[in-house]
């Protein structure tokens, strides 16, 4: 039976430590000791856009077990209305803020009373934060795509290793019970030997081609690019000040691998837990019909497909006795010789699952970690404490960005791909070892 709690051997990122980057130069002296039990989880947030707008909030609701010492973004106007709203919630409990505002993050992380950073900045941002909280000390929850690279991913699992920190990525749909029963399903061979899975994420990343806008003062343009080339400032990427959208930088290859990193995170990242390749990845990246902007396909050693489509069913199962289709909210079980949910029957998402957990699975011999409660950010903070791996650990989420970063770069390349997923390398001639690694701009380094 697969432990709830995680058993996953580091032996084969270990090898990957070729892929390492020259140390990141932080102020010295920082080191963060473990949490001790008895003490509240103290807190920074960099990147106070729409994500940490949910994010922090969220935390702060955990207030038997946080206290919010910092916040920090490039914007002004979001940086100044983040301490204004933690200020705002410990004064209703009548308790005195010590949050503190800034506009750089190292000056965050060098400060040695914070244990863990949330990290919701722009994708091409998280590797050398990450990486950098992680060398300073701190435990750390950083929003998905874990990274914007295969090798700040290898970075990041070797630095959670080298420094003995927790991470815990923000792919929250392992935390939903939809997706764990579904994957346990797969798992446990109630719809047969899988041949192949449909994931339902958008298109593919683009280079950047916004024309130049003015800009009101309040943004540091510079310090938003950090690493990426730099290029005029335009409201697409950046929009100013307090907004209730996620900003399309996300679309375009400088910062993000476009939806392919973006829901894809999502939901490549349930295929990989229903198939049992946490640890691993695809052997094979088959590209896209020419000109497409779906139909890429990742292969497995064992032969399984995983096939990126625009429309669908979020992930799709197919085995040789049923299938199983997940989704936030939504769940299907079809199975060939006998019917699951009879036709015309009502079902709710939430009854339809837990039948298919109590017919199928109450003498499961794969179990899957069940987040207490659903809850995934209680599920860091309880880790934090107890120093075990979270639902979505380094490992996972590490190895998700990867198979995300390799299917956009199909995309932006237009070629298939041979892989070797221990060793982190392309194979067989294909590929090239650049893409691999980011092109950063200054002075910046992967600690």
């Amino acid at each position: 039976m697969t432990h709830p709690r995680h058993t996953t051997s580091r032996r084969a990122f270990l090898k990957a430590a070729a892929l390492s980057s020259a140390p990141f130069i932080l102020p010295s002296g920082l080191r963060a000791a473990d949490t001790a039990p008895s003490k509240k989880i103290t807190m920074g947030f960099i990147g106070m856009g729409k994500q940490n707008a949910y994010l922090m909030p969220a935390f702060l609701g955990h207030d038997d077990k946080t206290q919010v010492l910092a916040v920090c973004d490039v914007d002004t106007t979001r940086r100044t209305a983040a301490k204004e709203r933690v200020d705002a919630f410990y004064k209703e409990k009548n308790q005195t803020s010590q949050a503190t505002a800034y506009g750089d993050w190292q000056e965050l992380l060098a400060r040695k009373d914070i244990d863990a950073i949330c990290i919701a900045t722009p994708d091409h941002w998280h590797g050398l934060i990450t990486t950098a909280a992680l060398a300073a000390g701190k435990d750390v929850y950083c929003e998905k795509p874990l990274t914007h690279t295969v090798e700040e991913s290898v970075a990041v699992i070797n630095g959670v290793a080298k420094h003995k920190r927790v991470l815990q990525t923000g792919s929250m749909q392992r935390s939903s019970k939809e997706f764990r029963v579904a994957c346990e399903l797969v798992r446990n061979g109630v719809i047969g030997k899988i041949s192949h899975v449909e994931c339902q994420f958008g298109v593919p990343s683009r280079p950047c081609d916004l024309p130049e806008e003015a800009m009101a003062p309040g943004l540091d343009w510079d310090r938003w690019l950090g690493p990426a080339p730099m290029r005029p400032y335009n409201s697409v990427l950046a929009p100013r000040g307090l907004h209730d959208h996620f900003p399309n930088w996300r679309l375009y290859s400088e910062y993000a691998a476009g939806f392919v990193g973006d829901w894809g995170a999502h939901h490549l990242d349930i295929a990989q837990w229903g198939l049992g390749m946490d640890e691993s990845g695809p052997v094979e990246i088959i590209a896209a019909p020419e000109g497409k902007t779906e139909g890429a396909v990742l292969k497995y050693a064992n032969g399984i497909t995983v096939k990126h489509l625009n429309g669908g069913f979020g992930v799709h199962f197919f085995g040789e006795d049923g299938e199983v289709k997940v989704n936030r909210g939504q769940f299907q079980l079809i199975l060939k010789d006998r019917p699951f949910i009879k036709e015309g029957e009502k079902v709710s998402t939430d009854g339809a699952v837990a039948r298919a957990e109590k017919q199928f699975l109450s003498d499961a011999k794969v179990r899957l970690y069940a987040t207490p409660k659903g809850d995934h950010l209680r599920d860091f903070l309880t880790c934090v404490e107890s120093r075990q791996k979270p639902c979505t650990h380094e490992i996972i989420g590490g190895r998700t960005s990867i198979i995300c970063c390799l299917m956009d770069l199909s995309y932006t390349h237009r070629t298939s791909m041979k892989w070797d997923p221990a060793q982190f390398a392309f194979t067989g001639g294909t590929g090239n070892p650049e893409w691999l690694k980011g092109q950063y701009r200054g002075d910046l380094k992967l600690a």
